[in-house]
């Protein structure tokens, strides 16, 4: 029987070891940032990647779309109204050489500089407009995030504000104005209304005073329309011409 020898043993660690080391996979989305003796020398990947032990060593960058939550932000607008503003930001990385090279946390830093920007743009808007323009506010902060992100090699896609958080007397007042602002408009729709009715009215009347008879008949019409319904009320419509005479006399008195 042949004795075992450590030596062997240690010499097959060492040799998985520097396998282990030297071959390198990598997926579809991720690439290799590769650095021989803190040299920055190629970008490689995806697939299988050979590397040079203790040599070589591969910072591993995803190239998926990251969606970052920007935490709640506490802002005066530009009208001093204190809101807390909250948004999301969509972006990934284009260029993994400058991620790794330009930038000591790209996630960190993008992260930061959302928040800076966010305070800042927010700050320079009133609160009108914050509630009722939010994509143009969403357009400005994605292309000021976007500009300061292209030398780290990022690619911003989209920012958007996700949720504005109001003092409670301020939502107050907002409740009262809109309050205020639909009984004006009930008021108004209640005064063209009338006006159009009165115009009808006056059409009428002018048609009437052509044709007397007119009357006379919308008496008859609004008697057959009663005794349509189940009711003991009769209704008889009296000519006006019958109470002429007794009007004419009592003008005269």
């Amino acid at each position: 029987m042949v004795p075992f020898n450590p030596g062997i043993g240690v010499g097959i660690l060492v040799l998985l070891f520097l396998l282990a080391s030297m071959i390198k996979v990598l997926r579809e989305y991720e690439r290799g940032v590769i650095f021989r003796l803190g040299r920055l020398i190629d970008t490689k990947g995806p697939g299988l990647i050979i590397l040079i032990p203790l040599i070589d060593r591969m910072e591993k960058v995803s190239l998926r779309t990251i969606v970052m939550d920007v935490p709640p932000q506490d802002i005066i607008t530009k009208d001093n109204v204190s809101v807390k503003v909250n948004a999301v930001i969509y972006f990934r990385v284009i260029d993994a050489d400058k991620a790794i090279v330009q930038v000591e946390n790209f996630m960190f830093a993008t992260s930061q500089l959302s928040q800076t920007t966010l305070r800042s743009v927010i700050g320079e808007v009133e609160l009108d407009d914050l509630l009722t323009s939010r994509e143009s506010i969403n357009q400005r902060l994605q292309q000021i995030i976007d500009n300061h992100t292209d030398p780290w090699g990022i690619k911003v896609s989209m920012v958007e504000v996700k949720h504005i958080d109001l003092p409670e007397n301020m939502q107050r007042a907002m409740a009262k104005q809109a309050e205020a602002e639909r009984e004006r408009r009930a008021k108004v729709i209640a005064a063209e209304g009338e006006f159009q009715a009165s115009a009808r009215l006056s059409e009428a009347a002018q048609v009437i005073q052509k044709h007397p008879v007119a009357l006379q008949l919308r008496y008859l019409q609004t008697l057959s329309e009663i005794a349509v319904e189940n009711n003991s009320t009769t209704v008889f419509p009296i000519p006006i011409e019958i109470l002429e005479p007794f009007l004419n006399k009592a003008k005269e008195q």
